[in-house]
């Protein structure tokens, strides 16, 4: 029985080279550097860890972006994904979390059919972590975020989660369709083969707008229909240097301390 697989994944800046654009509010992504997010990596991981045992699995990735984008499925196919799908319409820019979920349910219920919806944890370019969760609420799926560690039944009907929390974890089962967020502790993701990268540069890769998702341009997707409205946008103030004070005792060390507090008029 054929498992298919759905991974979201999402080319981000590299963050040492982000710029915001004054009037939008919303990242320039153009001369800017582009990665795969690193979260979407671990997904794309595991999900190529469930192909090797069942080779019979199936691998989409779908991500929504600027052309440029395509680079970024071209390395996820590389890796050993089967398929990809680019989300790209100026009609779809500058969507928010939601309206960017609206979009990919829409692109996942086109693809059809699945198993299984994987997605990082978060977008290192905007770190909400909700896009993967709002597509699962969009999609009626049961989810289940966070996850470190990630057992498939033979069957490949239920999934033994192990979720990451604050204070520790919880194992979590769960039946299939399900969506699942991974975090970096899932596991090391693999690099592109060569043989994968003269397979990848071959395939043909579907771009969809919004047209063809057949979103609301002004209800649904976009700046315009984007509920979530950013005030302002900055770089914060770097903070100051650091000082290193050395002392071969405690008190030493304390009375070296109590110098420089009171010099710097803290006490």
């Amino acid at each position: 029985m054929a498992f298919r697989i759905i991974v979201c994944a999402k080319q981000v800046p590299d963050t040492n080279e982000i710029k915001i654009d004054p009037v939008t509010k919303t990242l320039v992504r153009e001369g800017v550097p582009s990665i795969l997010n690193h979260d979407d990596a671990n997904a794309l991981e595991e999900a190529l860890k469930i192909k090797d045992e069942y080779p019979d699995t199936t691998i989409t990735v779908v991500t929504m972006g600027p052309p440029q984008a395509k680079d970024m499925l071209i390395e996820c196919l590389a890796m050993g994904a089967d398929e990809g799908v680019l989300l790209s319409d100026r009609a779809l820019g500058g969507s928010d979390t939601w309206a960017t979920s609206n979009a990919i349910a829409a692109a996942i219920g086109k693809i059809g059919a699945y198993d299984l919806i994987f997605a990082g944890r978060q977008a290192i370019d905007g770190d909400t972590a909700q896009v993967g969760p709002q597509i699962a609420e969009k999609l009626g799926l049961p989810q289940v975020t966070y996850v470190t560690e990630f057992t498939l039944s033979a069957d490949r009907k239920h999934i033994t989660v192990k979720r990451a929390l604050e204070d520790g974890y919880e194992l979590i089962k769960i039946d299939t369709p399900c969506m699942l967020t991974a975090i970096k502790e899932l596991n090391t993701p693999r690099y592109m083969s060569i043989g994968g990268i003269f397979d990848a540069v071959r395939k043909e890769i579907p771009t969809w707008g919004a047209k063809e998702l057949g979103v609301d341009v002004n209800k649904e997707v976009g700046l315009e229909a984007s509920p979530t409205n950013v005030f302002r946008s900055f770089t914060p103030a770097p903070k100051g240097k650091g000082m290193i004070i050395e002392a071969d005792t405690e008190k030493e060390l304390a009375d070296k301390l109590l110098i420089n507090l009171k010099a710097k008029h803290a006490i």
